[in-house]
């Protein structure tokens, strides 16, 4: 079920909570249930930086490198603008959340390319024009919704985004106020973007969350699978076996030498 998206400020509701049975303190969960609860991502809202081009999935911003702050937005219509970022920390890109859902765009990766789209809060495709014009009118993808996100060199942590046509997106501050186009014919500052994300969408920082899933299962969990009582080493082995993938056979291994010590005695 897709998540509805909550800004800085928002009221967190509570959930109910209903009394703990008996059935809840002796129910195990099984290996496959186990290993979905650590992929489904949790309610972590925050937002981090993009650094590398796969990081850039679900929804995000665009920080422009703009005085002051501003990012991508579009309206009901379509028209694209840039918007204020009001939730920033000393003029810092990398703190930078939205705080209007029409500062939002959710990205995608186009089937079978590098390419990604971006989908605004109305449900239509970011879109820039032969002119470099862009707009968000399109409900379906073409190359004129495709973009190549290129990472900076001089600037870890920036994107270029390229259009089809081999031009950038890029900022115009010398109108009254700040624009963006499509139309730069190379790289240049006013072409360097931050790429925000929401950080449960992040690759990295969701397998470390998998890790740490992975690692919480309890000396009763171990014990009930080996079929006996286990010494603290043993659990200690098991654990590691789990974080680093072999903890089948580090089963197998601890069930084998329980048979020798019990033919041993």
């Amino acid at each position: 079920m897709v998540k509805a998206l909550s800004f800085k400020g928002d009221k967190k509701s509570k959930k109910r909570k209903r009394p703990a049975t008996d059935a809840d303190a002796t129910t195990i969960p099984t290996d496959s249930e186990r290993q979905l609860s650590s992929t489904v991502p949790d309610n972590d809202d925050s937002w981090a930086t993009a650094e590398l081009p796969h990081d850039i999935t679900g929804p995000v911003i665009f920080a422009l490198p703009s005085t002051p702050p501003t990012c991508i937005a579009c309206d009901a219509n379509g028209k694209v603008f840039t918007s204020l970022i009001e939730n920033i920390v000393e003029g810092d890109l990398n703190s930078a959340e939205p705080h209007d859902v029409r500062q939002v765009w959710v990205a995608n990766r186009v089937a079978g390319t590098e390419n990604v789209s971006f989908k605004g809060h109305h449900g239509r495709y970011l879109s820039c024009d032969k002119f470099g014009i862009l707009t968000a009118n399109t409900e379906a993808i073409s190359p004129e919704e495709s973009y190549l996100c290129i990472p900076t060199p001089e600037t870890p942590g920036t994107f270029s985004i390229q259009t089809q046509r081999e031009t950038f997106f890029t900022i115009d501050e010398d109108t009254k106020t700040t624009m963006v186009r499509g139309d730069a014919e190379s790289i240049g500052f006013n072409t360097t973007f931050k790429i925000r994300m929401q950080a449960r969408f992040k690759p990295r920082l969701k397998a470390s969350k998998e890790e740490k899933a992975r690692e919480k299962i309890s000396r009763k969990e171990l014990e009930e699978v080996v079929g006996r009582r286990l010494e603290d080493d043993e659990i200690k082995k098991l654990k590691r076996a789990r974080r680093e993938g072999d903890y089948h056979e580090a089963i197998l291994d601890v069930r084998v030498k329980g048979k020798h010590d019990k033919f041993a005695s």
